[in-house]
């Protein structure tokens, strides 16, 4: 096991009755904050007006922004950014998944930069003073509702890059897991996945003796494994959305992945693939991850066996790793068909015509290699993108 420090500020407010603490809670963004939000989802079920009801009761002023797209915009987040200069906002509460909080994580990061916020992304520049940000999480499946990262899409070349700093985390988390009770079944399936890919990523490392993050990380799989398909069946199943809701935010707080090496490989070729076709985040982990570990496998075979032994039930084949790893990974693809989600490029209509385009891009035209467990160049993403086709 690895030396680490692990801090995550967020507080966490779960259950039933954590609605009745955004009025109180949004007091301390300040006086006046920023509701950031999405598609209007939040307004068909009538959310939108409990929000801004409690804010007016707790007496905190409000400007809205709506808008934000799954791969979410830094075009929005410049707009954002100009708002909350122009009408003095103290903080930002958002309202809805991964997308948005990120959002708000690059508006409360631009705020006070100077330049343009995308210099952060591309690391042209480091996060300095920030706004407070807030969030009312209504998707399980980014975590970013306590993680130190936001991930935005410049459609100037269509590039996805994220920020990672350790203030970047929200203030607090209000999770309700009655507000997933409507999410259409491909977004839940995507979450699922998304959250899957986030353990995962932590999972695979060369770092020894580490058995207790290891079977943390292989309880949320497991757990995930077992609820997705019934949060698809029993939508308005509490206990379900619950167990979901909370495998999220566990999945990736960091917690899960303290004193071991992480890979991240899988996440960063994955952007290049959403951020030029727009596809959701969590279709574009299910097609990629597998192919990553057909490609990797052989730097770790009994650790790919421990995965498909521990996670799927498989029982490992002593003389043939690689057997029960093929096997493991199998049984992956099968539980992402199962939720309704694809496993090949072909699946999302994608063929091989922008491939060594998005391997360039995914090295910064091989200025730097992806992943830890196996180090990858461009020539070794083109060649996990064709495993996918």
């Amino acid at each position: 096991m690895l030396d680490f420090v692990f801090h995550n500020k967020t507080e966490i407010y779960f259950g039933r009755n954590a609605d009745e603490r955004i009025g109180s809670l949004s007091q301390r963004l300040g006086k006046k904050v920023l509701l950031h939000y999405g598609g209007g989802s939040i307004k068909k079920t009538g959310f939108f007006h409990i929000i801004k009801e409690k804010l007016r009761e707790a007496g905190v002023e409000f400007v809205e922004l709506g808008g934000v797209k799954p791969n979410p915009r830094v075009s929005l987040v410049r707009e954002g950014i100009e708002l909350c200069r122009r009408e003095n906002i103290e903080g930002i509460l958002a309202v809805g998944g991964g997308s948005v909080i990120d959002s708000a994580k690059g508006i409360s990061a631009g705020r006070f930069y100077e330049g343009d916020v995308w210099d952060l992304y591309e690391g042209k520049a480091q996060v300095g003073d920030l706004m407070p940000v807030g969030v009312i999480l209504t998707i399980p499946a980014a975590g970013s509702e306590s993680s130190l990262g936001s991930v935005l899409t410049n459609e100037d070349g269509w590039l996805k890059r994220d920020i990672g700093h350790p203030r970047i985390r929200p203030l607090f988390a209000i999770m309700n897991p009655e507000r997933t009770f409507t999410l259409p079944p491909y977004q839940t399936a995507c979450g699922a996945t998304d959250i899957m890919a986030h353990v995962m990523e932590r999972y695979f490392t060369k770092t020894r003796h580490v058995e207790l993050t290891d079977r943390m990380s292989e309880g949320i799989m497991k757990t995930i494994i077992h609820n997705a398909p019934k949060a698809l069946k029993n939508p308005y199943d509490y206990d379900i959305r619950a167990e979901i809701m909370w495998a999220s935010t566990l999945a990736h707080n960091d917690l899960i992945g303290t004193g071991r090496e992480q890979d991240w490989a899988t996440h960063n070729i994955e952007h290049e693939i959403s951020g030029i076709y727009d596809i959701a985040h969590g279709a574009g982990l299910s097609i990629v991850f597998p192919a990553w570990m057909k490609y990797v496998m052989e730097e770790d075979v009994a650790r790919m066996a421990q995965f498909a032994n521990r996670v799927f039930d498989i029982e490992i084949n002593p003389y043939d790793f690689k057997e029960t790893a093929l096997e493991g990974i199998t049984a992956l693809e099968k539980f992402y068909q199962k939720i309704g989600m694809p496993i090949r490029l072909s699946d999302a209509d994608i063929d091989d015509t922008r491939i060594e385009e998005m391997a360039k891009k995914a090295t910064n035209d091989d200025s730097r290699t992806l992943g830890n467990f196996k180090e990858l160049t461009s020539q070794d993403v083109a060649a996990i993108m064709r495993l996918a086709l």
